[in-house]
Formats: C-alpha cells, sequence, structure tokens
C-alpha cells in the first residue's frame, strides 16, 4: 500500500501553478463540496487533465484515493520549466523596470524583449509562450511561438514574482494518452471521471492540438458518462445540453445527463459580456 503524506494538506493550491487556458479555479469550492458525495479512497481520473487543477483538488481531499492525470498536453514540461521561466521574466521585469505598467511596449524596447527571448530561446532551449503571454499580452491573448510574439502587440504586464510548483502534483499519477485508450482501461465500480474537455465554441489555440476538438467529439466523449460516476464541466457557450435534452426528446437515445446535479458559476469577461460555467455530476 502506497504511503499517504500527511502533509499533503499543506501544499493546496487554489489556482494552476501556470497559466492554462480553462483551468477550474472558479469552480473549486463547489467541485469540494460535491466530492463529499463520492468516496474518499475512490479512483479519480482526469480524464483531460489540462492543468491538473481537478487532479490536485481531488488528492487535497481525499489523500487515500487513487487519481490520475492525463496529462495529454504536457503540462508537466512547463512545470518542469519554471526554473527557465523565472529567469527569463526575471530579465525580462528589470528591463522594463522604469516602463510603465500596463502600457504597449513599443520601437526599441519592443525590440530588446524580443532579444531577452530569442537569446532566452538559443541558450535553453525552451520558452514557456503560454506563461509568457499573460506577461506581455493584451488580457486573454496567448501566443504560441516567437513569430506570433513579433507579430503581436506587447504590452508591460509582467509578473512581479516567481512562479513555484512544489508539491502541486505530489502523490498524483500521471498518464499521456487519448482518452479513450484510459476510458478502456479503467472501467469499474469505484472509478470517478473528472470530464473537462475544451468547451465547444472555445478558443483552443493554447492547447497542444488546437484542431482537435469538433462537434463529433464532443459528442463522443459522452459515451464516458454512460454507467459510470462524473464530474463533467461545460458552459451555456457550448449548448450541449441543450442538444442532448434536443436528441432526447427526438430519439430513443437517453440523455448522459440525466439523475445529475447541476452546479453553476458566472465569469464576467468585461462590462458587457459573461458566460456561465456549468458543473454536472452524479454517482452509480
Amino acid at each position: 500500500m502506497t504511503k499517504v503524506n500527511k502533509n499533503l494538506k499543506k501544499k493546496n493550491f487554489k489556482q494552476a501553478p501556470l497559466p492554462f487556458q480553462g483551468q477550474k479555479r472558479r469552480f473549486l469550492k463547489k467541485f469540494d463540496e460535491a466530492l463529499e458525495c463520492f468516496p474518499s479512497d475512490g479512483i479519480y481520473i482526469d480524464i483531460f487533465g489540462g492543468s491538473g487543477l481537478l487532479a490536485h483538488s481531488v488528492k487535497q481531499k481525499y489523500p487515500e484515493a487513487r487519481v490520475i492525470w492525463n496529462d495529454y498536453d504536457n503540462f508537466k514540461k512547463r512545470l518542469e520549466e519554471i526554473p527557465s521561466t523565472n529567469t527569463l521574466l526575471a530579465k525580462l521585469r528589470n528591463n522594463l523596470e522604469n516602463y510603465p505598467r500596463d502600457k504597449k511596449i513599443l520601437g526599441l524596447q519592443k525590440d530588446q524583449v524580443m532579444e531577452f527571448i530569442r537569446n532566452h530561446e538559443a541558450k535553453f532551449g525552451y520558452v514557456d509562450y503560454v506563461t509568457l503571454s499573460v506577461s506581455l499580452l493584451f488580457g486573454g491573448k496567448y501566443a504560441n511561438n516567437y513569430i506570433e510574439f513579433e507579430k503581436s502587440t506587447l504590452y508591460n504586464r509582467i509578473r512581479l514574482n516567481d512562479y513555484s510548483c512544489n508539491g502541486y502534483l505530489d502523490e498524483v499519477e500521471r498518464l499521456s494518452d487519448d482518452y479513450k485508450n484510459i476510458f478502456e482501461s479503467y472501467q469499474n465500480d469505484n472509478v470517478i471521471f473528472l470530464v473537462d474537455p475544451p468547451y465547444l465554441s472555445t478558443d483552443t489555440s493554447s492547447y497542444t492540438n488546437e484542431n482537435y476538438w469538433r462537434l463529433r467529439d464532443y459528442l463522443d466523449v459522452l459515451n464516458l458518462l454512460d454507467n459510470s460516476s462524473y464530474f463533467y464541466f461545460t458552459s451555456n457557450k457550448s449548448q450541449i445540453i441543450e442538444l442532448c435534452d434536443w436528441i432526447e426528446t427526438r430519439s430513443l437515445t437517453q440523455n448522459p445527463f440525466s439523475g445529475s446535479t447541476r452546479s453553476t458559476t458566472s465569469n464576467q469577461l468585461n462590462k458587457n459580456s459573461s458566460y456561465t460555467d456549468i458543473m454536472l455530476y452524479k454517482t452509480i
């Protein structure tokens, strides 16, 4: 039997240690409350693991549970490169020390920033462009490589302190595979699937494969919910729940969300735009 780390509770993260599009930080409180309905010694599979925040949260609440994180996007690589990322941000922070915060970086100053990035990538062989986007691009914008950064308008939004992931995914098992293969390998009464695919109608440009998610893919994911205990995350932008309701009323197909409990949280993008995140969960 694996020895449980009694100090695990001291490493609780309320958000992923690095920026990640679509992480569930706003849902953590409701997710934690909903976990009360699920076994403390279950097998929890974060099958679209993303940043690992859901897997981390389960392990914090239930140290004796077996928690598996499907790191399809290789977030592990970004975590491993945090020291390198902090080094680059420190150089940029020093370079922009006297530059106005939240203002466009123009002319010679932008050339210097790009030179820092180019030299860093040449020396270390890696730049975490997603993390760098949060410090240098307008809110919600991402660039995935040097060329995209060079074409973008830069802003001085440099993070003022270092990133850290100490203890973040301790005692969480990591896989990196197609979710269908994992689903076929882990099916028993004590498995709870955490199902958080990229939302339909959402920009997936910062993911490993931006073309991976189409309507058929979203519908195929629903097969995971049949006769399973699960958490499923979506939003009112995807309209997947309404689609399933429509299909059920016009065919003999059972609605995969039938009998589930629904919880929501609102997200304000700006003063004129908002959307609702939705969490559905069910035990069998």
